[in-house]
């Protein structure tokens, strides 16, 4: 109780922010398409909003001129403009989102989460309805139905003040339609409509024979998104309930499809040939004796048919990604509910209910592993197998051929006609909200709440084969011409045939005998308990107002307690064959206080229409930290006269690590360096020579890497400076720990400052240009002993150097079972140093007026990224991304410049609506050529070819037509010049994608084709 004293004395303040909603509602009358984003102010957002204002970045409810910090929405019918499926389709579009599509994405568990300003999913902050989605480790953002989102905000600047831990980079709200009321059925259906020509990775793949997409135009990739809606007033409109229903289905999409994808394209030396990534696990199948005079040459079958050997070449190899998922195949139900009742105006009961289940695989080639890939060893095979010929058999078993002795032999098999192995990540979650909320006075009202959140991933895995079963279906025997195991026939072993090209098609009795009973399963719970109590006033009913204000001053003081949850643990097929790590369960909560002020200074006076300034101050203190945490928040927005406003704000945003960090960060392991690593204060090798009598090693030595000043900081005496005893043992190396460390929250400084038009000569015309500087220190992330002992040798500076804990003798080798205390130098998740995102955000709408012909309304956002980078430690150079890709440090492809433009024609009597959206993304440099030391860049790196991406543009176009008073007809195509997307070899290196492109940026499997209705009842 003392502690929460504490936290509501807490004082201090923010602004409230600007909801936007320039742009008409949708509706399925015909009514014009909405922007997709807008930029004016809560009075709009008010007078459109038929239920409860939810404001964006402020817990004080009330509408202000204009808002303090920049803001994108995104309207309802933008989405339905898009032909979205999923949210991260629409927020791929945002230019201060980075574009992330897991569908698309090969290694993915089919979770969506967002990303905003490049600096990752666990700094952005996602609400609904202002309340958090969920756990930053477990939430999924496609769980929110598209048919129901009223309008999305994104907040591109810190609100730890406002929502506590985790908006570094901003808040992303869902506002959905929870007042809707009578009965609406939504459905989507869109493919991919692409034309596939021979090009360059087609001309490399024919090198292989592999098999290529058949050139011309293919439909494929289908996706449905069917949704019901209903909803309910009684009791003079005093009591709502509404519910939903969605289904979502999406068809797989293989490599093989696209002709961009025939193979995985690789350069093995800077600007060299071009070759396809090949496996010898072929169809015609793989052989390597391991005994006798053909030990370890290598085979295929003939692919004749015959049952006669050829060596291996790549000519004979087979394509490994050809079934990859360029789209996955998956399916989706998402269902809920929204209820109110207002007892009296001092109390009204609201609850939500969100649930989904989605089931996603990434597939692989079904394939009969090497024996190298167990630890068993070798499988045997009889040298009178009754499946070889006596030319096989000579080869495999020289003198023993056509003898029952057993030899050593290597398989590789890759299957056709079963179903691939396949990575299954099953996702469900529920989200339930609850609270009451009222007037208890003049001014005042309060909102008593809490959020439950529970998302669970099961994620099933096959080893592929048992080496006992393929080894009892390499052992088997002729019985008057049936061949038949001999080992294991109870379990119901199947013969196999290795030796003759395509001799295992269709033969599914075979494959469920080796993969029966593979299948692991791990299954991980986040959990999110999140109570909340805001107490909002507007003091100006007490006359607490400036004498050059209309309104008072508005006060918001709030009180939350979250708890969030990991529970992992997995089956006994997942820890023999996948990983055998324990099971575990992670939790820490936190309790915060928060105070909120809204003070407008001046409004409608001579200099100032509007002068108002706001703050607010949040403290926090987290379980796992002995420490309490503040943030806070301060803004002001000045327009001297209507037509312009002034804005600017500042923000000490703090992220707490997550359960899963701190974890990271406090568990102890120990491992081994068994590199070529030696203790920065022992004595470099300079030479090597050998002893002629006895063969014995003898090293030269030099001065040690360090300075003896930086190693008396890392605790050695002074004596042993330089010292051959602190060499890292050969035999074992030194010693390493990980774990141990208690992490601080990571602190940024975002500041905003802006001014929006609104020029009354121009009635329609709203432009906002923004400019964003995002300071993050103390960044939360895992560095290995490398980093702590360069910065040591570097710096001496003793964040670095306290990580060496030496032995009595100064060594860093030891024994942890029997000397835990010291001998290591220790590794894991720190705080360590800096990340920057500089920029300019630009937003402009403008509507005019057809008269009897209709309206024209456009709407632009664009985004000019500066700088975006990092600085790993104080003794590296600080990068720059913006404009480029590849490296180890620049791997989120940031254009300098991103928009989109769209224009909506709408007729008068909006029965019809065409819009043409205009997407455009900047060109990116590869770091090689660069020609910045600080990427990387040396003269030898410069590239003369896949060095650029050029600038892309994107055009897409789609309609609305009324049918009926309660029944219109959309169409879209996106990217409608099909245009293909830039291809890099090595692409797995540059955007984890073996698709010899950056899936997520781009368009990658063409043009899009979607149609869709809604009807109300």
């Amino acid at each position: 109780m003392k502690t929460m004293t504490r936290l509501l004395l807490a004082s201090t303040c923010i602004a409230g922010v600007a909801m936007p909603a320039m742009a008409q509602e949708a509706n399925v009358t015909g009514g014009p398409i909405t922007t997709d984003s807008a930029i004016v102010s809560q009075d709009d957002a008010a007078a459109e909003d038929s239920g409860s204002i939810v404001v964006t970045g402020s817990r004080i409810n009330r509408p202000n001129v204009a808002a303090a910090a920049p803001i994108t929405s995104v309207t309802s019918e933008s989405i339905r403009a898009q032909a979205a499926v999923n949210i991260e389709e629409v927020l791929n579009r945002i230019p201060s989102v980075a574009p992330d599509s897991q569908q698309n994405y090969q290694d993915s568990d089919g979770r969506q989460r967002i990303k905003l300003r490049n600096l990752g999913f666990e700094r952005t902050l996602v609400l609904v309805d202002g309340k958090r989605l969920g756990t930053v480790n477990g939430l999924d953002a496609n769980m929110i139905p598209t048919s129901l989102i009223k309008r999305v905000d994104v907040l591109t600047g810190g609100a730890s003040a406002v929502y506590g831990s985790d908006a570094i980079a901003g808040v992303v709200n869902f506002i959905l339609d929870n007042d809707f009321e009578g009965i609406q059925a939504n459905a989507n259906y869109n493919f991919y409509n692409h034309k596939n020509k021979s090009g360059l990775i087609s001309d490399v793949a024919s090198q292989y024979g592999f098999a290529q997409p058949a050139t011309g135009t293919t439909n494929d990739g289908a996706r449905i998104d069917l949704s019901l809606t209903a909803g309910k007033k009684l009791f003079d409109d005093r009591f709502h309930i509404s519910g939903y229903v969605n289904y979502r289905q999406a068809d797989l999409v293989p490599y093989s499809a696209r002709e961009t994808s025939g193979c995985q394209l690789t350069e093995s030396v800077k600007d060299g040939p071009l070759s396809c990534t090949v496996s010898t696990y072929t169809r015609t199948g793989y052989v390597s004796p391991q005994s006798g005079p053909n030990a370890g040459n290598a085979y295929v079958n003939n692919p004749d048919g015959t049952r006669s050997f050829v060596p291996y070449s790549t000519a004979l190899a087979e394509n490994p990604y050809d079934n990859y998922s360029f789209q996955r195949r998956s399916k989706r139900w998402n269902a809920g509910g929204f209820t109110s009742f207002e007892i009296s105006n001092a109390v009204e009961l609201y609850a939500s209910a969100m649930w989904f289940k989605d089931k996603s695989v990434n597939l692989y080639p079904a394939r009969v592993f090497s024996s190298t890939s167990y630890s068993e060893g070798a499988y045997t095979v009889s040298c009178d197998n009754p499946y070889m010929s006596a030319a096989q058999s000579a080869t495999i078993c020289g003198a023993d051929a056509g003898t029952n002795t057993s030899v050593p032999i290597d398989l590789r098999y890759r299957f056709s006609g079963v179903p691939d192995l396949e990575d299954r990540y099953t996702n469900e979650g529920t989200r339930i909200t609850a609270g009451f909320r009222g007037d208890f006075a003049q001014g005042w009202s309060y909102d008593v709440g809490g959020v439950y959140s529970r998302n669970k991933m099961i994620t099933s895995w096959s080893a592929g084969p048992v080496w006992e079963r393929v080894n009892n279906s390499l052992n088997v025997v002729n019985n008057n011409g049936v061949i038949s195991c001999a080992n294991d026939v109870e379990n119901g072993c199947v013969p196999f045939d290795p030796f003759s090209a395509n001799s295992e098609v269709n033969n599914a009795a075979l494959y469920n005998y080796l993969i029966s009973g593979t299948y692991g399963t791990s299954t991980t719970t986040n959990t999110l308990y999140n109570a909340i109590a805001t107490v909002q006033g507007d003091l100006g009913t007490y006359g607490i107002k400036s004498p050059w204000a209309e309104q008072g001053v508005a006060v918001a003081v709030g009180a939350e307690f979250r708890e969030d949850q990991l529970k992992s643990h997995a089956d006994e097929i997942w820890r023999e064959t996948i990983s055998n790590d324990s099971d575990r369960y992670l939790a820490q909560h936190v309790w915060e206080g928060s105070v909120e002020l809204q003070v407008p200074i001046m409004q409608h006076q001579r200099f100032a229409d509007l002068l108002q300034f706001n703050g607010a101050y949040r403290l926090s203190k987290y379980s796992s930290n002995p420490d309490t945490f503040s943030t806070w928040k301060a803004e002001a927005v000045w327009a001297p006269i209507p037509d312009i406003t002034f804005r600017g704000s500042i923000n000490r945003a703090q992220r707490a690590p997550t359960v899963v960090e701190q974890f990271q960060a406090s568990n102890t392991s120990y491992g081994r360096i068994t590199t070529a690593y030696n203790d920065i204060c022992a004595p470099t090798i300079t030479g090597t020579t050998f002893d002629p009598n006895t063969g014995q090693q003898i090293n030269t030595y030099g001065s040690p890497v360090a300075s003896r000043e930086v190693c008396a900081a890392t605790g050695l005496a002074d004596n042993l400076y330089g010292s051959a005893t602190l060499l890292c043992p050969t035999d074992v190396g030194c010693t390493y720990k990980a774990g141990g460390f208690t992490v601080d929250p990571e602190t940024a400084y975002t500041k905003t400052f802006g001014v929006v038009l609104k020029p009354r000569f121009l009635p329609g015309l709203i432009v906002s240009v923004d400019r964003f500087l995002i300071d993050l220190n103390q960044s939360i992330g895992y560095n290995d002993y490398s980093y702590f002992s360069q910065g040591c040798a570097e710096t001496g500076d003793d964040f670095f150097c306290s990580m060496f804990v030496r032995n009595a003798d100064g060594t860093l080798s030891s024994d942890p079972t029997t000397n835990p205390t010291t001998g290591y130098i220790r590794q894991g998740t720190t705080n360590y140093y800096k990340s920057k995102s500089y920029g300019w955000d630009f937003q402009a709408q403008y509507g005019l007026g057809l008269g009897k012909v209709g309206r024209l309304d456009f709407d632009f956002s664009g985004s000019l990224t500066t700088r975006a980078g990092a600085q790993d430690a104080s003794f590296l150079s600080e990068r720059n991304c913006a404009g480029y890709f590849g490296g180890a440090g620049c791997s989120q492809f940031i254009p300098k410049w991103t928009h989109n433009l769209r224009g909506t024609y709408t007729t008068e009597d909006k029965v019809f609506s065409l819009s043409l959206n205009w997407r455009y993304l900047g060109p990116l440099t590869r770091t090689s050529n660069s020609y910045d030391e600080t990427l990387g860049w040396t003269e030898d790196s410069t590239r003369s070819t896949f060095y650029r991406i050029g600038a892309y543009n994107y055009f897409d176009l789609s309609a609305n037509f009324r049918v009926q008073e309660n029944f219109s007809l959309r169409f879209a195509a996106n990217n409608i010049l099909d245009k293909t997307p830039p291809i890099l070899p090595n692409s797995y290196d540059i955007g984890l994608s073996r698709a010899n492109t950056i899936s997520a940026r781009y368009d990658s499997l063409g043009r899009q084709i979607a149609f869709g209705a809604t009807v109300n009842f």
